[in-house]
This record gives C-alpha cells, structure tokens and sequence, in this order.
C-alpha cells in the first residue's frame, strides 16, 4: 500500500508544479522583460515613462537625421528653381526639412533680377511648404504655401529691362520654379504681413504698400463642379501709409490660356501725390488729393470688365504742361491715347463702367511754358460730376456737371453728354464763364495778345455738338469795362509798348456799349473734326486751346482795330 501513496503524493506533486507552471508562465515573461529594465515592474507609471523615453530617443534620432538631408536638398532645391528661371536668379540660404510635419521651411531665401541684382527684386524670411492636413478629410493630398514678412522691391530699372526681354513676364518660369519647392500642387496660398516698395526715379518717393495680406484657397479646384471661379481669394493692405486696400472674391487659377478672377474690391483714403513721379512722365503735375472707390473687377481669357461704382476724389491739384521739350513726346502720346480710346470703345470682350465719379475742392490747369511768357490757365473750387461713363454704346450716353471759378474768380458752370463711338468723338457742350477779373489773365494777354489790361471783367459762353465726325455751334466772349493802359503800371515798359496797349484800350472804349460799357463778338463753329480718330478729351482740349487762346484773345486785338477803320 506504501507504494500506492507514494504514487499518489507524487502525483500530487506533480499536478501542484504544472499548476505552478501555468500560473507563473506570464511571470517568466515579465521576468526576461525586467531582465531589460530591472525596476519597472514597480509601477504601472514607470512603465509609461520607459516608454516616452523609447519615443523621445526615436523622435531625436530622426531630427537629428533630417538635420543632414537639409543641405543635399537645399542645394538641389536651388539648382532646380535657377533652371526653370529666365532671366532671374535664387539664393537659398538655409532650409530645413521636417520629417514628422512633412514640411519645408526656406529661410531668407532672395530672388534677383540678372541684369539689375541690387537691391533684390524679393526677400522671402520664411517661406513654408507643407501638407494641407484639413484636405486629407477628403482624400486629397495638396499642399499649404505660407509665405511669412516678405518684401518686394521694384524700381524703373527693373521694369525698364523687363520692357526690352521679349520674354513675357508669364513664360519667366516663375510657376515652374514655386513648383520646385515641394512636390505636392499647392492648394492653399498664403501671404502674411508682406511689404511691396515701387521706386520710380527718386527714392525719396516711394510707392508703399504694407501690411499685405493675402489667402487664396481651393486653388487645385478640389471642391468645384463646374471649374467656374472656384477659388476663394481675400487680401487686404496698407496704401501709401495712409490708404486702405480690400479684396474679396473667386479666381480660376487652373484656367487656360490664362487665370480668371472676380472680385470686389475698395480703396479707403489713398493719398494721391505718391503717384507724382508717375505722373510726371504723362507731363502731369499732381499735388495733393486723396482717392476713395469701390467697384468689382473680372478678367479671364474671354471677359475683362472694370465695374466701378464710385470714384471719389477730394483736394486734388492737378496741372497738364506744354513745353517745347516735351512737344513730340506729347504729340505720341496722344496717338497712343486716341488708338487706344478708340479699340475699347464698343469692344465686346472689354467692359469698362464708372457709375459715378465725383471730385470736390480740386484745382485743374493747363500750363503752357512754350509761350513766352509762360502762363497757367487754371479752374479753381472745381466740382465735378460724371455719371454712367462706359465704352460701350448700350449703356447709355455719359453726363458731367463743372462748376468752379475760372482763373480764381469767374463763376464758370458747363454740361456736357458724351457717347461712346469707335466713330470717332461724339459730345455736346454747353459751357459759361462770367465775370472773371480781367488783371488775373495777364499772363494769357500777354502770350497771344501782347497787351495786358488793369482791369476788365470777362465772360465767356459757347454751345457745341460733335457727332459723325462734324461740329457745330458757337463760341461768345464777353469783355467789359476793360482798362489796358495804365500810367503807373506800365511805367517802366518801352515806348511803343505803350502806346499799342494805349490803342488798344482806346479802341476798346469806342466800341463799348454804352448801356452796359461791354465789347462782345460771336463765332459761329461749323465743320469737319480735323482728326475723326481723336479722343474726345483731345477734341476738347484743341477747341479750348485753338478757340480760345489761339483766337478769342489775339483775335480780340484785330477785331477792334478792324472795326476802328470801319468807323
């Protein structure tokens, strides 16, 4: 029986020890694992932070790994961009490459101009190029461009190297380039706080534009059906430290043969004589005045419309000069202005509309130093009001009220229409001046007619139509109680001077009415336009000039010499 018990208690203990085994077989485990990390059986905590330092050393490995990717990337990067340029060149300096972000950030990275590198054409200190995480929601992988600060600089050499490239500034490459960047189709353009600087001749003139903001979104056209203006845009900025820039609209950047956009746009405030030294080159000088204006713009391979709602423009001084040197240069000019008044107008893939332009406080002339002596003849407490000017005939014909004081002092008021004819000029006008003080055209006097007056009131009053190429009405001047001589006055000029300025108010005064003490005549206007192709701001500029100044004034001279021999 002994051995039957042994047998038993052997069994026994042989199931106690497999019993044994199986509840201490996970021990084993956790026995060759403590074999590693001898203390983090201790808490469940511990564990946890063995394993964030495994992460940590993976994570400080990779960035230390990307650390030498950098510098094979930027250099292939910036050969990359150089080959798809034309005509400029890129320096990257430094770039980093994010791993865990899948990003690219450039910093200082500077574009240049080959023919003028100094100053830089851009400076970019950051520019980021990423995944654009939100799109993955709808599986599709573009990227995100952020381009933080960057500066542009532009000046007339640049500009003027650029007009000689037969290069077109679209076939630079400059696309071909940003697609160098990163390899995924940049969906979600972003510029922050960017500052873009004009300099035309004198760097003491800047043309500024700061704190610009820009986004344009859904640029692949990821979320559009009809590829019509997918693209939310916006963009905001600071005009000539004063002014305010606003934008809002849709673009097609994916349009062919070129990119579509619509948007509506404003201008707060803009002071104007910033634009002086561009101006200048259109023999304008402005001074003064500030602009505000709001409207919408489209412009795509098939439309391109210009919508302005309001124009506003207050406190301006504006001036056009006629010198001898300029003469040619103007005569050009005002070809390529009647060419190109002409070809807008009733284009039909070109709609230009101003509902209404309004300025108030402005001050207009016309300065001519190719006479001698050189005079302005000028408009002053101008106001003036254009509504429904347009290129095309559908739209109606265009109405602008004048009023404001001739020379400083003759209340002056005109009405015209205008219509829209690739014709030629189609207009009429119905104008007056009354009772400007005489003494303040001397300068005037003296250019055409060769006296000048001590005192005198002047009138002026003229009807005229345009249309078919023809002209119609009259012209009325008006003078009146007109003294030319006087002792003091004319005290040190020669003596034949003096007595043709003496003549001349002799005559005056015998032909004065005596009801009214007043020397009017009248000229009847009836003939062709000599230039059909003329703008209409031309054929007015000529009639004022010719009609006025070139024969109202001298020819108010022989008028009253002629009448004398009558008598």
């Amino acid at each position: 029986m002994a051995p039957a018990k042994h047998d038993k208690d052997a069994r026994a203990g042989v199931s106690s020890r497999d019993s044994r085994k199986r509840k201490t077989r996970p021990g084993g485990a956790w026995n060759r694992l403590r074999s590693i990390f001898p203390r983090a059986e201790s808490t469940p905590g511990r564990v946890a932070l063995r394993v964030l330092a495994v992460v940590l050393i993976l994570i400080v490995l990779v960035i230390v790994a990307s650390f030498f990717v950098d510098e094979p990337l930027r250099r292939s990067m910036e050969r990359r961009m150089n080959a798809s340029l034309k005509g400029y060149s890129v320096r990257i300096p430094k770039l980093h490459f994010s791993l865990f972000g899948a990003s690219i950030t450039l910093h200082d990275m500077t574009v240049r101009q080959q023919q003028n590198p100094d100053p830089p054409v851009a400076v970019f200190p950051t520019l980021k190029a990423s995944v654009q995480w939100t799109e993955l929601l709808t599986f599709h992988l573009v990227a995100d461009m952020l381009l933080e600060r960057p500066r542009i600089h532009l000046n007339l050499l640049e500009l003027q190297a650029e007009n000689r490239d037969a290069t077109a500034v679209k076939d630079k490459g400059w696309q071909d380039a940003l697609e160098q960047i990163y390899p995924l189709k940049i969906n979600l353009f972003r510029v922050d706080d960017a500052d873009v600087v004009y300099i035309d001749k004198s760097p003491e003139q800047p043309l500024h534009i700061a704190h610009l903001y820009l986004r344009a979104n859904n640029i692949r056209n990821i979320h559009s059906h009809d590829h019509v203006y997918p693209s939310p845009i916006h963009a905001e900025g600071i005009v000539f430290e004063k002014g305010h820039l606003a934008m809002d609209g849709h673009a097609d950047f994916l349009a062919k043969p070129t990119p579509g956009v619509h948007a509506l746009f404003r201008l707060d405030q803009v002071p104007l004589d910033r634009l002086h030294p561009i101006s200048a080159r259109a023999n304008l000088e402005l001074k003064g005045g500030t602009l505000s204006t709001n409207g919408e713009v489209e412009y795509a391979a098939k439309t391109k419309a210009v919508h302005i709602a309001l124009l506003s423009i207050t406190g301006l001084r504006l001036d056009y000069l006629h010198t001898p040197e300029t003469a040619g240069a103007e005569a050009k000019r005002q070809k390529k202005v009647s060419a190109a008044a002409s070809q807008a107008s009733n284009r039909s893939d070109l709609d230009l509309r101003l509902d209404r332009l309004e300025l108030t406080d402005g001050n207009l002339g016309y300065v001519n130093r190719a006479k001698d002596p050189a005079y302005r003849a000028f408009l002053s407490n101008t106001r003036l009001t254009m509504t429904n000017l347009s290129n095309q005939f559908r739209h109606g014909p265009a109405t602008v009220q004048l009023t404001g004081r001739f020379m400083g002092s003759g209340a002056s008021r005109a009405l015209a229409h205008f219509r829209p004819d690739s014709n030629g000029p189609d207009f009429d006008l119905d104008a007056a001046i009354e009772h400007t003080e005489m003494v303040r055209m001397n300068d005037l006097l003296r250019a055409y007619g060769k006296f000048d007056v001590v005192a005198g009131d002047f009138s002026f009053f003229t009807q005229l139509r345009v249309h078919d190429g023809h002209i119609e009405g009259y012209i009325k001047p008006l003078f009146r109680d007109m003294k030319v001589y006087d002792k003091r006055q004319d005290a040190d000029k020669s003596l034949f001077r003096k007595l043709y300025e003496g003549l001349v108010g002799g005559v005056a005064h015998l032909l004065e009415n005596r009801s009214n003490e007043a020397v009017a005549t009248k000229a009847d206007i009836s003939g062709p336009v000599n230039n059909p192709k003329s703008s209409t701001f031309q054929v007015i500029g000529r009639l004022i000039e010719n009609a006025f100044f070139r024969a109202i004034l001298p020819g108010f001279d022989r008028n009253l010499t002629s009448q004398k021999a009558t008598k």
